[in-house]
């Protein structure tokens, strides 16, 4: 049946045209934007997941930045530990040279003092926006490190949480210790037999935990050992047992030179323990009263923290005395250093790989995200001349429908 009224064909040729035209504005907004997911409408889950995605990103851009930021402090800082290294080199071949007799002592001490004032110089300027690296001597809780921000780290559930790069400061600086109260005997009595090595000392950590900053740990004179004086060591923040004995067998070695004692501490295999070799023509007694250290209680009196390079404050060669007390304690001396800068070599490689890994993972992500949402352009062309064909068609066949109403009029001639 015919009508005039109603035009089927042309019906069904209109909203063909109209899905062909809204496909169409679909494909040019993909070709616009480069997207074919640019918003919730679009697709739902895609979208949001995209969106977890790149806030992600955004926040790996900005761990990048604090670990370039990190990276500097810390490079100038093992810089500033080599070229440290280096001066004690030289002020060892000082020492070494003022071991002989007819030198004129006093220009080798001259020429030492103006090393250990570039020692303290290169220390008070290794530093990066303020943050000092190479100075410690504060005891308040978790000052002896920074934290570099390095990762963020999204769990099953969706929650996300930070990671750090902890990196310990390294002090390097020459300011004297004074030693506070000690009352605990962590003495054992020993005997050391000539030609013989046996431990002298051993030391704990206090009832927290760790060592409390400002804690002294002495030898003292009360004993047969021979030493002339107290030789104690004020504990930093974030210091360990190992931190101790290296501090106290530096000044044991010059003491006893001091005092003509051929006897050597080293530090023993055991944390906290000192091990004292006697080359002397006799056997030693060591009594418990010969070394304490802090009461574990916390009810001592804190000393004053101390320059790890202390004794190179004190070296003195223009005696053969101070020589032989400079060459006790020089090696000592470098040794932190070295271990110093060794450990901003360290923290300085974890930093790097850690950047380059954040890089590969940030790439990584933006590519991930690309995959979700951007539109595939090949496809997206051949689709956009497709559909053009197909509107031209669908306007041609809405042009055939509404002519076909015309037939009826060749009825009523």
């Amino acid at each position: 049946m015919s009508s005039i009224l109603t035009n089927p064909g042309a019906m069904t040729a209109l909203q063909t045209l109209k899905s062909v035209n809204s496909n169409l504005n679909d494909t040019q907004n993909m070709i616009s934007t480069g997207k074919r997911v640019s918003n919730a409408k679009d697709n739902a889950a895609v979208w949001a997941i995209s969106k977890n995605m790149e806030s992600d990103v955004a926040g790996f851009k900005k761990i990048s930045e604090s670990l370039s930021l990190g990276l500097a402090t810390i490079d100038v800082a093992r810089k500033g530990a080599e070229t440290v290294t280096e001066l004690l080199t030289e002020v060892k071949e000082k020492v070494v040279a003022a071991q002989e007799e007819n030198v004129d002592r006093a220009k080798i001490q001259t020429d030492i003092e103006a090393l250990r004032d570039q020692v303290a110089a290169v220390v008070n300027a290794s530093q990066f926006n303020g943050q000092y690296m190479l100075s410690h001597t504060s005891d308040a809780a978790d000052s002896g490190s920074i934290n570099v921000l390095a990762s963020i780290d999204r769990d099953s559930s969706g929650t996300v949480t930070s990671t750090d790069i902890n990196v310990s400061k390294e002090d390097l600086g020459q300011s004297a210790a004074v030693a506070g109260t000690v009352s605990v005997d962590a003495g054992t009595a020993a005997t050391v037999n000539v030609g013989d090595k046996a431990t002298v000392a051993t030391f704990q950590e206090d009832t927290a935990g760790g060592l409390s900053a400002g804690n002294t740990y002495q030898f003292t004179t009360g004993g047969a050992i021979g030493l002339t004086a107290d030789v104690a060591y004020v504990a930093r923040e974030g210091d360990e047992l190992g931190d101790v004995t290296a501090g106290l067998v530096i000044k044991l070695n010059k003491q006893a030179t001091e005092d003509g004692l051929n006897i050597t501490f080293s530090q023993g295999a055991t944390a906290g323990t000192i091990e004292m070799t006697n080359d002397t023509d006799a056997n030693i007694s060591v009594v418990a009263s010969d070394f304490q250290q802090a009461a574990l209680d916390g009810t001592q009196a804190d000393g004053t923290i101390g320059g790890r390079l202390e004794e190179l404050s004190n070296i003195d060669v223009t005696t053969q005395d101070g020589a032989d007390a400079a060459l006790a304690v020089i090696d000592g001396l470098i040794d932190i250093a070295i271990d110093s800068a060794a450990s901003f070599g360290s923290s300085q490689m974890r930093i790097e790989t850690q950047t380059d890994f954040i890089t590969g993972l940030t790439d990584a992500l933006s590519s991930g995200i690309g995959t979700l949402i951007d539109a595939d352009m090949e496809e997206t062309s051949a689709r956009l001349q497709a559909l053009q064909v197909q509107q031209q068609l669908s306007v041609q066949a809405l042009s055939i429908a509404n002519s076909a109403p015309q037939s009826l009029l060749s009825l009523f001639r």
